[in-house]
């Protein structure tokens, strides 16, 4: 099955990413600790604000500069290569690789193949200061971290001075090391340490890399290929261990660990990755932040935020999600002692709200900015208030309930089981009634108002909100209308570009303050997986991929290399067929949604655990001759091939050290249920209007042979369906010259 058999040692070689001058690209690295590392490029110095080396709350110094015989390398004359593990500076005189290494505050900057005898360094910015040299080494302070002290020494011993303030060493000493310490003491011996073991911390940070994505897709189309492998390890490079376990929302300003984007992040990053354990890690960490102080009104939340000196619990939302990814983390690993662990976690999760914040009706209530359209006017006054009882709130509380009732059969205890459902039922029956309008034109309401009044502002909530309605018409009907309101080819906007109060750029100075806009009509890339989840439960497959495409393509060509940004204008700029990036240039749940939505929904594998059994409803794009892919279930793995030949269509799955039922499903046929035991062969041929279905055993013996025709019933609803969707489009850009924002400018 698995035939991933190029050399393991070439793997991240053949994902570097050529970076012309003109793009300048940001590029970002961390030490899976505390530290990161921004930078661009082909710009001499960065001097943006979170540039350089950063390390936990504290700024180090912005940038370095390299020295030939005195004379300051151009990075602008350079040809440049970024690869996951180290970028690649080729300067007429010289060759520079910058690395950071795994759990360790230490950056390396090699030279080679030099042309002059000297080689300097210069430390870039204000941040930190010059103290003295010493035993070859020299020492700053960092200004923002006064009591640590930052140390340069030659990789290989060497000497080192001081001139006109840049460091110089000669030819042989290899580059330099830049070290941070809390003492001189340690920071000497880490020299030491790294002069000594630098090799093989290059080696073990390759192959964490490469075990990462080694044979977890290969396909026929290499940009997808390159993509999913670039954004797997751009988003892993945030997780980290800073505060306890958890995963950087972004980079560069967001180096702590959100709640709500940890939890939305953690399917993508941690388990269709196959990182269970880290995920267990993450969620005992927040689990262990839980409120738990029953007088206090945020009672049973986890928090909204965690800083090495903070804990805050100001949202709504992020609590629901951390049961929902429990739920999600057992679906993939099996892994039942954790609902025993964290069983009063979830207890609390519900009868906090259920003491403080649910109406007589069932809903969630909250205030105005505590969902994640939270930006407010210094800090006080809403820009986007949805009090006080959101959709997707409404849809979180719902799953919360659904799945704390799962966890609550699972411990046997009926009776918080069964009340949580019922509870569950009716808030979704007053939902129909009450934020639906089906009267002919059929709308969601983005909110109720504290009077009970519905607000049918348009935005991207009701995607997720979706799951409650069960007509499966009218379900479509809003998918459809949400869709072409508000996706653009580049990612979802949140608002209506129809809404008075739309902001077609996230930063437009002149008229409005960013925050203005940021939940205004600004784009959020994590919302692209939502939206293409929605579109793919119908099998509308090319609308989908067309904005998967777009994700593919900002990681690949613009941006941040291999990452994909928190958010983009709503709207291009003049002269220009695509919409700017903006916020941070690497979001976690952005790359997160990216491979969720891939592994869970275009090759459509999600495992149940707990059941023992693995759904798989494949909905392939065009673009695609073949493919392999291996996903993580339980202690084994899922190995999948898929061929499209001319007049057939295979697929074959095979468990390796694990044995499920395999519910599989096509368009316009039944479902496929199937037992399969460690190393049998599931092998399902696609013949025009019939399914041959062949099951294997590991010694090559035929367990089950059967063929399927069309259900005729499944194939009148599909195209009901798609009648529906035919001539599904992306929202079409316009700039209303009358928009409240633009009529008044700020100059």
């Amino acid at each position: 099955m698995n035939q991933f058999a190029f050399a393991q040692s070439k793997l991240l070689d053949h994902l570097g990413i050529t970076v012309t001058p003109l793009e300048n690209r940001e590029f970002s690295y961390t030490d899976k600790q505390s530290a990161y590392f921004y930078g661009r490029t082909h710009k001499q110095v960065n001097d943006d604000w979170f540039s350089g080396w950063n390390i936990g709350t504290h700024r180090i110094f912005q940038d370095y500069e390299l020295y030939i015989d005195g004379k300051p390398l151009q990075r602008a004359e350079a040809q440049i290569t970024v690869y996951p593990d180290r970028l690649q500076r080729y300067f007429p005189d010289a060759e520079e690789t910058f690395m950071m290494f795994d759990n360790k505050h230490v950056l390396s900057i090699e030279l080679a193949n030099l042309r002059g005898n000297s080689i300097g360094l210069s430390i870039e910015g204000y941040l930190s200061g010059f103290l003295y040299t010493e035993e070859n080494m020299a020492f700053y302070i960092p200004k923002e971290a006064p009591t640590a002290v930052l140390v340069i020494a030659p990789i290989h011993p060497a000497p080192l001075k001081e001139i006109n303030n840049y460091l110089e060493s000669n030819e042989t000493s290899g580059g330099f090391f830049i070290v941070y310490a809390e003492s001189v003491k340690s920071a000497k011996h880490l020299i030491i340490h790294a002069r000594n073991n630098y090799t093989d911390w290059k080696e073990e940070r390759r192959l964490r890399m490469e075990h990462l994505i080694a044979g977890s897709f290969t396909s026929s189309d290499s940009s997808t290929d390159k993509a999913l492998q670039w954004i797997t390890l751009t988003l892993d490079q945030l997780i980290t261990h800073q505060s306890g376990d958890g995963i950087y929302a972004g980079l560069p300003w967001f180096n702590d660990y959100w709640g709500r984007d940890t939890f939305i992040s953690l399917a993508g990053a941690c388990l269709v990755t196959g990182q269970f354990k880290t995920a267990r890690k993450i969620l005992t960490a927040f689990a262990h932040f839980q409120n738990s102080d029953s007088l206090s009104k945020n009672f049973g939340r986890v928090p909204n935020r965690i800083r090495p000196d903070d804990v805050i619990y100001n949202t709504t939302d992020g609590t629901p999600r951390f049961v929902m990814a429990l739920y999600e983390y057992v679906m993939y690993s099996g892994d039942t002692s954790l609902i025993k662990e964290l069983y009063p976690v979830i207890q609390r999760s519900i009868e906090g709200p259920l003491k403080y914040w649910v109406d007589i009706q069932g809903y969630l209530t909250h205030e105005e900015a505590d969902t994640w359209m939270d930006a407010k006017i210094d800090g006080k006054v809403p820009y986007s208030p949805r009090g006080n009882r959101a959709n997707d709130v409404q849809w979180l509380w719902y799953e919360n309930l659904i799945k704390g009732s799962f966890f609550a059969r699972f411990m046997k205890q009926e009776t918080d089981a069964e009340r949580w459902k019922v509870m569950a039922q009716n808030l979704q029956f007053h939902f129909i009634n009450d934020f639906i309008n089906s009267t002919g034109n059929e709308l969601m309401a983005d909110h109720l108002h504290a009077d009970g009044s519905p607000d049918f502002t348009v935005r991207p909530n009701q995607f997720f909100a979706m799951a409650l309605i069960n007509d499966r018409s009218l379900r479509m009907q809003l998918t459809r209308k949400t869709w072409e309101a508000l996706v653009y080819p580049w990612g979802v906007a949140s608002l209506a570009q129809t809404d008075s109060n739309f902001h077609p750029f996230h930063e437009y100075p002149e008229y409005y303050p960013k925050d203005e806009a940021y939940h205004n009509g600004t784009v959020w890339v994590w919302n692209n997986g939502i939206a293409i989840q929605r579109l793919l439960e119908f099998e509308q497959i090319a609308p989908s991929w067309n904005l998967f495409q777009g994700m593919t393509r900002q990681a690949l060509m613009t941006g941040a290399v291999g990452s994909l940004s928190e958010n983009m204008d709503a709207l291009p700029g003049a002269g220009s067929a695509w919409a700017n990036k903006s916020g941070t240039f690497l979001q976690a749940w952005s790359n997160a949604e990216y491979l969720r939505v891939w592994n869970q929904y275009f090759l459509g594998i999600r495992p149940n655990a707990i059941e023992k059994k693995i759904e798989i409803t494949p909905l392939i794009p065009a673009t695609f001759s073949s493919f392999q892919s291996i996903v993580s279930f339980m202690d084994g793995r899922l190995e999948s091939d898929y061929i499209k030949q001319e007049n057939k269509t295979t697929y074959q799955y095979q468990l390796i050290d694990a044995s499920a039922v395999i519910v599989f499903k096509l368009p316009d046929f039944p479902s496929v249920e199937t037992s399969v035991a460690t190393n049998d062969k599931l092998e399902i041929v696609l013949y025009s209007k019939i399914l041959s279905i062949t099951l294997k055993g590991m010694e090559g013996n035929i367990k089950l042979e059967k063929r399927i025709a069309e259900d005729l019933n499944e194939v009148t609803r599909e195209k009901d369906t798609d009648r529906i969707f035919q001539g599904i489009h992306f929202t079409q850009p316009y700039l209303n010259p009358g928009l409240k924002c633009l009529q008044k400018s700020q100059k």
